[in-house]
């Protein structure tokens, strides 16, 4: 194995030790930064998912909300408690644990969260400001793949990034930080012809798809950096990525594990965001 290993469980953790700061400072000024997560339903994964953010909220001096709720809950139910949550001052981040039972529209779930609290960046109002590179929130997971390229000290201006996945939560996202950043970027998906020979040309190349393995020792140029949003649960009950790790590892100059890669950035991301979304209130609050 040759390529530098991208260590986000310590990048993760410089970032949140900077939130934690922070956070106590402004708790200080009598505005501790809040976070209500919503799940609705019993999917493991979710749990698990959920239990880690209100720990790492505990963890940074950080208010945490969790509410559960079953499966049975009604799409009117849940908007009414994210208007509850919307009128909140205790409360500067909403998050919506997805996926979602079948029978919400999950348009309208996150159309109902106040874009000033919107921390998981999927309201349309952060999406187009993302797009017009206007401030706002933006989305964990890509914003946590940028912190660990600048973190790592790779430069993206001018280079040729080639992101694999089209997803609304990831994939474009992903793309649209490349470019704010002067890359050349790129977009595969499922119908793009001879993938191969196109990923073969990436300085940095993402992979976020949620197959196993997809990428593979011939996808990728030698030197390339390579990072592995996939995270799958194999038959055998362990984690593994989109990407062959070892195979690639042998030819990439850098590439992120998983577990212990892009995983604990997005959590660092969310609490980065929330405390944001505090700050914005308490420069708010100043000027009334």
């Amino acid at each position: 194995m040759s390529a530098q290993i991208i260590d986000g469980k310590a990048i993760s953790e410089q970032l949140k030790a900077q939130v934690k700061e922070e956070a106590a400072r402004l708790s200080a000024q009598g505005i501790q930064p809040g976070l209500a997560v919503v799940i609705v339903g019993e999917n493991p994964a979710s749990q698990v998912y959920v239990r880690n953010k209100a720990k790492t909220c505990e963890q940074l001096g950080m208010y945490s909300e969790v509410h559960r709720l079953p499966e049975s809950t009604t799409e009117e139910e849940l908007l009414a408690l994210i208007g509850q949550l919307n009128s909140n001052e205790r409360i500067h981040g909403i998050l919506v644990q997805q996926p979602l039972p079948s029978h919400f529209d999950q348009n309208k779930i996150d159309d109902a969260i106040l874009p000033e609290k919107d921390v998981d960046a999927f309201h349309p109002v952060n999406v187009g400001n993302l797009t017009s590179g206007h401030e706002g929130f933006l989305p964990c997971t890509p914003a946590g793949v940028m912190e660990l390229l600048k973190r790592t000290g790779v430069e993206l201006a001018g280079k040729h990034a080639v992101v694999v996945g089209r997803s609304n939560i990831v994939g474009k996202p992903m793309a649209m930080l490349l470019l704010r950043e002067h890359a050349t970027v790129t977009v595969c998906h499922s119908r793009s012809a001879n993938m191969a020979d196109i990923t073969r040309q990436a300085d940095i190349l993402v992979a976020a798809v949620g197959k196993p393995g997809l990428i593979r020792k011939e996808h990728v140029k030698p030197g390339a950096i390579v990072i592995d949003v996939g995270i799958n649960r194999l038959d055998t009950g362990k984690l593994a990525g989109d990407v062959a790790f070892e195979e690639v590892a042998e030819v990439a100059g850098a590439i992120t594990p998983v577990p212990g890669g892009v995983g604990p950035m997005t959590i660092a991301m969310l609490m980065y965001n929330t405390l944001e979304s505090a700050e914005r209130a308490a420069k708010r609050q100043q000027v009334k």
